[in-house]
C-alpha cells in the first residue's frame, strides 16, 4: 500500500458537487473501434497502468491521508463503456457529451478511472473519451498512461505478461491510525519548514502575492538568505504585483459544463514562432491572450488590467518515474489588455520568460509545502473554506493555461489511427470558470477548452477566436 502525498490528497479533498478534480482527454480516431478490441487491450495492458488497478483505502476519522491499495480484480465492463452520438454526429454534439461525462464524480469505492468509447461521430470517426481523477495521476503519470495503450503502428504490439507482483504491504485499521496520530505530533514541524521555505516565494503564490508588501518581503529574504550563505547565488528576478481583474468567469462555477475543441498546424505556430524569436509556448500563451481578449470584448468584459493566469508545471527530475502528483503552479500576466497582436505575443514573451528564470534559479514547492503543513484531518475543512472565500472574489487567478508537449509521430489504439488528443482539465472557484489546455500530437496542436457553462456558454466561439489569433500572427509574418 502507498500513501497519498499531502498534494494528491487536496485534490480529493477540494471536491464538492460543483467543484470536480477529473482531467482526461478525447481521443479522435480513424474509422471505427470496438468495445470488445478495446477491452481486451486494456486486459493486456493493465499491468503497464498502475493508476487503472489502484483504489482508495481511507483512515478513520480523516487522522491521515489515504492510502492506494491494489485492486486485483478490475471490472472492466463497468470501467469500459459504449455510447453514441444521434445524427449528424457533430464535433458540438461529442463537444457536450463530453462536458455532460467530465462533471460527473468518480466513483471512490473504486479505481478512479472511467473510459468511454463514442460512435457516430461524423465523418467515419469514432472518438475515446477518458477520464481519471487528479488525485491519481499528473500530467506526466497520465501521459505515462496513455502511452500505455497506445502503439507506434496499425498492429498492436506484444507487451510481455505482467510480472508476478510482490505481496502487496497490509496496514490494518489500527495502524493507521497510530501513524496519523503520530503525523499530527510533528506537524507543527512541518509549519516551521513552510514559514522558512515559503517567505522567500511570497510573491509567487496565488492570492498571497497581492497582499501590499509581498513582493519586498520575498525579495529581501532571499537576499538575507544569500548573504548568510555566502554562496554568491545567481539574483532571482522579483515577480511584478500581479491584480487579478474579476470577469465573467470568476467566482463560483456550478456543476455543468461546456467543452469545445480544434486543432492548429504546429508548422503555423512554428512559423510565427521563428518569426518573432520566441518559443513554441510562447506563441500558445499568446494565442490564449488573443482568444480570451475576444470574448471578453465580445461580452463587453475586457478589463483594463492584464488577466493573470496559473501555469502548472512538473517539479519531475528527468528520470523520476515516481508515483504521486509532483507539480506546481506559476501565475504570469496574460496581456489581454493589448491590442496589437505582436506586441501583445512580446510582452506574453516576457512574462514567460520571467517566470522561467525564477523556476530555474529557485524552483518553488510551496504547493507541496503547504499542502504538508496543514493537518490531515483540517485539509479537507481548509480547502472548502478557502474556495468559499475565493467564490466571492475575482480569485487568486483568472484562468489555467497548460501547454503539454506530445510525440510528433503517428499513433494507434487497436489499429485504430489517432488523429487528434484534446485535453480535458479541471475549472474550481479558485481558478477560474475556463481552463485551456493544449497537447501537441503528429505536426498539430490539439486545444481542448473546459468552461462552466452558466459563465462560458458559448464556449466554441474560444476555439474560433484561437484560430483566429494565429492566422493573424501568420498574416502578419507572411507581409514582412
Amino acid at each position: 500500500m502507498r500513501q497519498l502525498s499531502a498534494v494528491d490528497t487536496q485534490f480529493l479533498n477540494f471536491e464538492t458537487s460543483t467543484n470536480v478534480a477529473n482531467i482526461g482527454g478525447l481521443a479522435i480516431l480513424s474509422g471505427g473501434l470496438s468495445r470488445a478490441d478495446l477491452v481486451s487491450l486494456l486486459a493486456h495492458r493493465l499491468h503497464l497502468a498502475a493508476p487503472f488497478r489502484m483504489r482508495l483505502a481511507f483512515v478513520p476519522l480523516g487522522l491521515d491521508h489515504p492510502y492506494w491499495t491494489e485492486d486485483s480484480r478490475i471490472d472492466l465492463d463497468y470501467h469500459v463503456r459504449e455510447i453514441a452520438l444521434p445524427k449528424p454526429g457533430s464535433d458540438k454534439q461529442l463537444g457536450e457529451q463530453v462536458a455532460r461525462l467530465h462533471a460527473r464524480r468518480l466513483d471512490r469505492r473504486r479505481p478512479l478511472w472511467e473510459m468511454y468509447l463514442i460512435h457516430g461521430l461524423r465523418g467515419d470517426r469514432t472518438a475515446l473519451y477518458m477520464k481519471v481523477h487528479h488525485a491519481a495521476v499528473d500530467g506526466v503519470t497520465g501521459a505515462d498512461v496513455l502511452a500505455s495503450l497506445l502503439d507506434t503502428s496499425p498492429e498492436p504490439a506484444e507487451v510481455g505478461l505482467a510480472p508476478e507482483a510482490e505481496p502487496e504491504e497490509e496496514i490494518d485499521t489500527t495502524e493507521m491510525v497510530v501513524r496519523g496520530l503520530a503525523k499530527a505530533v510533528v506537524n507543527p514541524a512541518n509549519t516551521i519548514r513552510f514559514l522558512i521555505n515559503a517567505v522567500p516565494h511570497l510573491d509567487e503564490i496565488p492570492l498571497v502575492s497581492q497582499v501590499p508588501g509581498a513582493g519586498l518581503v520575498s525579495r529581501l529574504t532571499r537576499d538575507l538568505a544569500t548573504q548568510l550563505s555566502g554562496s554568491g547565488a545567481a539574483e532571482v528576478p522579483a515577480m511584478p504585483r500581479m491584480t487579478v481583474p474579476r470577469t465573467p468567469f470568476s467566482g463560483r462555477i456550478s456543476a455543468h459544463r461546456r467543452f469545445a475543441y480544434t486543432t492548429l498546424p504546429l508548422e503555423d505556430v512554428k512559423l510565427v514562432k521563428n518569426a518573432f524569436g520566441v518559443t513554441v509556448n510562447d506563441v500558445v500563451m499568446s494565442l490564449c491572450a488573443g482568444a480570451l481578449r475576444q470574448w471578453l470584448l465580445k461580452h463587453d468584459a475586457l478589463p483594463e488590467q492584464p488577466l493573470v493566469a496559473g501555469v502548472p508545471f512538473s517539479l519531475r527530475v528527468p528520470g523520476d518515474q515516481s508515483a504521486g502528483n509532483q507539480v506546481s503552479i506559476m501565475i504570469t500576466t496574460l496581456a489581454t489588455q493589448i491590442a496589437d497582436p505582436v506586441e501583445r505575443l512580446l510582452a506574453v514573451r516576457d512574462a514567460m520568460r520571467l517566470i522561467k528564470d525564477r523556476s530555474s534559479l529557485a524552483p518553488a514547492r510551496w504547493l507541496q509545502e503547504l499542502s504538508d503543513m496543514m493537518p490531515s484531518a483540517l485539509t479537507g475543512l481548509a480547502s472548502r473554506a478557502a474556495f468559499n472565500l475565493f467564490a466571492g472574489s475575482a480569485g487568486p487567478i483568472n484562468v489555467v493555461i497548460s501547454n503539454v508537449p506530445g510525440p510528433q509521430l503517428p499513433l494507434y489504439v487497436s489499429g485504430a489511427r489517432l488523429l487528434a488528443y484534446h485535453p480535458v482539465s479541471v475549472v474550481t472557484d479558485a481558478s477560474g470558470g475556463i481552463n485551456i489546455t493544449v497537447f501537441s500530437y503528429d505536426g498539430s496542436l490539439d486545444v481542448g477548452v473546459i468552461a462552466c457553462r452558466e459563465m462560458v456558454p458559448d464556449v466554441w466561439t474560444v476555439t474560433d477566436y484561437f484560430r483566429d489569433a494565429l492566422l493573424e500572427l501568420k498574416f502578419l509574418v507572411e507581409e514582412q
